[in-house]
Parts: C-alpha cells; structure tokens; sequence
C-alpha cells in the first residue's frame, strides 16, 4: 500500500509533481469542506460558510517515491450551483463522494453523484464513497453496513470518517493515495479497513505546502 512521506519536500528536485485532480461531491452540509480542511490544516471550524461555487486547494507531498500535487477541488452542493459541477468533474482522477450518516437523504443521492462522475469520467475517474460526521453516532441514521454494501453494488471504495474529531481522515487519503494511477497496489475494502486501525501514518506537513484557495459565484 502506499505511503506518505514524512520528509520536507526537497525543493532542488528537478522532477515536478504529478498532479492529480481529485473533486468533492455531496448534497449541501455533509462536510466536504470541513474533511479538506482536517486533511490540509488539522483544523475544524463549527462556523464555517457555506461554499460558494467552487473552492480549490492543493498540497504536494510524497506518495512511495514519487512527488505528487494532489488539487481539490471542492463544490457546493446547493441546488443552484449545480450546474457548475460537470465541469470541474471533467480531468478529474478522483471523486470523493460524501453524504452525512445522520441525514438518510444525503445518502440516498450517493448514487446519483456517482453517476453523475461515471457519466462524464467513465472508467477514468477513482471513487470513494466517505460517510462523515461519525462522531455524531447517537444520531445516526445511515449504519456502516448500509454504506458498505452500497459502495459494493457500485463498485467504489468506503469509508467512515469525522471531521470533526479528525476520525479517518488519514486513512480517507491513504486509500486515495493508493488508487493513484500507476500504483500497482489499488487498495480494497479490507485494506480500507485495516487503514483506519493505522495510527503511523506520516503525512507531509511541512510550511512549504502548496496552498491555494479561491472561489466563483
């Protein structure tokens, strides 16, 4: 499986990041934004706004042996916006689908996004279905089971995680890095799973990131 480098990144190397575009999709409120920002900055805020069009991030770190630029991309799900959303799944390597475990709906329209990135991707584009807001168990509506067996009808990678509490999120982009094209080792649920019992996974987060962060309306 692979592994995050836990190295600053060597800023002599003549070799440029592959870069890969990965697209988070979900109905409004389930937490797009919040597992980005755990991911990039280990932080969570309870008031953040909710996203405007299109926000856009990228870190570069080490992936095995190669230097890799992951770029997220983040979209609302607000019903207005989403027309805007075909465009940014176009070139995308990945799909991270989310839907929050205690909204029901949420998790009925996985299947539609899913479609909606195969549709325009076809077999070009990774998926992981991410099922958030774990630490909210007393409120759960969509059980672990559920979810499981809908990714395998689909065909895509599953995982819970928080945001909040930082549950998995490691694990989320561990089984990401593992599906990256050209990685001879694609991970499977059971790799997912033993990923979240991983508590030595070392990510890059040294100050010279690559951060960019903007939006449209």
């Amino acid at each position: 499986m692979a592994e995050f480098a836990s190295d600053t990144l060597d800023q002599s190397s003549s070799s440029a990041p592959v870069k890969y575009k990965v697209v988070f999709l979900g109905d409004q409120s389930v937490g797009k934004t919040s597992i980005i920002l755990r991911f990039m900055h280990d932080t969570f805020d309870s008031q953040y706004q909710a996203t405007i069009g299109i926000d856009f991030l990228s870190k570069t770190m080490m992936v095995d042996d190669k230097m890799v630029r992951l770029q997220l991309w983040d979209t609302a799900g607000q019903e207005r916006f989403k027309s805007l959303i075909p465009s940014y799944i176009q070139d995308s390597s990945f799909a991270i689908v989310c839907f929050d475990i205690t909204s029901k709906a949420s998790f009925e329209n996985v299947k539609t996004w899913v479609e909606d990135a195969r549709n325009i991707r076809g077999d070009d584009v990774s998926i992981i279905v991410v099922g958030n807001k774990i630490d909210l168990a007393d409120q759960r509506e969509v059980y672990t089971e559920e979810g499981s067996k809908l990714a395998l009808e689909l065909g895509v990678e599953f995982i819970e995680v928080s945001a909040k509490a930082g549950i998995n999120i490691k694990a989320l982009f561990k089984t990401l890095a593992s599906n990256l094209p050209g990685n001879d080792t694609p991970a499977s649920n059971e790799a997912t799973q033993n990923a979240k019992k991983e508590e030595t996974l070392k990510l890059n987060e040294d100050n010279k990131e690559d951060v960019k962060k903007g939006g449209c309306c």
